[in-house]
């Protein structure tokens, strides 16, 4: 399992993935998100599934673009690039991963603005190739373990909220995965995109730079649950029907 929210907003995209990798009882780290910048503009793309799925179509994925005489300017065009080369790794190894056990599942989120484009996108590709494009009214998508973090983003996250009150509830969404499930983990990779700039800025965050904020959450958390009035249990503690 993996951690990776992409979310589109008025100002931008964001985008945040772990580095855990778990096989069995050992743990690695290992990059998920990939940054691609050049004259035609810039995009991120971040996975979730087996780890030799991804790496195979990543590397596809990275000759395509380095082809001087492949040019994209709009980024669905690089998103069906990209599902090309999953299916094409799937026409090589999905029958021999199912007689392994192992199921074809990579989901990836892939984001960006590129010369055509009128304003940021973000697509979430499935295994089969296809594709969904986020909207303004259902603005971020989490691939992988989900379950943990996605309250906090629902309550919180608004196509017009900035890029910093996002990336603040991205972390802590994260952070609310990584105490509960043992395959999500730092360092920490962000990607954060102002509309138009076409530039991509990156930065990794160790488990040190941030347990500051997630002490003062954990703080707050206990505060706010404290100041929640408690008369309405009193028919439950007093026995009352």
């Amino acid at each position: 399992m993996t951690y990776c929210l992409g979310v589109k907003l008025k100002d931008g995209l964001v985008a945040i993935a772990d580095t855990r990798i778990t096989s069995g009882t050992d743990t690695t780290t290992a990059k998920k998100l990939f940054v691609h910048q050049n004259e035609q503009g810039c995009l991120f793309l971040m996975t979730s599934g087996l780890r030799s799925v991804r790496d195979k179509a990543v590397t596809y994925f990275n000759e395509v673009l380095k082809d001087e005489h492949v040019v994209y300017n709009q980024l669905y065009e690089a998103v069906n690039a990209f599902g090309m080369q999953l299916r094409k790794v799937a026409e090589e190894d999905r029958a021999a991963l199912n007689m392994a056990g192992f199921a074809f599942n990579l989901h990836t989120i892939v984001g960006g603005q590129l010369k055509h484009d009128s304003e940021p996108k973000l697509f979430l590709l499935y295994p089969e190739g296809n594709w969904i494009e986020m909207t303004q009214t259902s603005p971020f998508m989490i691939i992988g373990n989900s379950g943990y973090g996605k309250p906090i983003l629902n309550r919180t996250v608004k196509y017009e909220s900035t890029l910093q009150e996002v990336l603040k509830a991205g972390f802590l969404s994260f952070d609310s995965t990584r105490v509960s499930a043992n395959d999500v983990d730092f360092p920490l990779d962000v990607v954060v995109y102002n509309s138009g700039s076409f530039k991509m800025i990156e930065h990794r965050f160790e488990k040190k730079d941030m347990e500051i904020i997630s002490s003062t959450w954990d703080t707050q958390l206990k505060k706010a649950l404290d100041s929640v009035p408690e008369d309405w249990m009193n028919v439950v503690f007093d026995g009352k029907k």
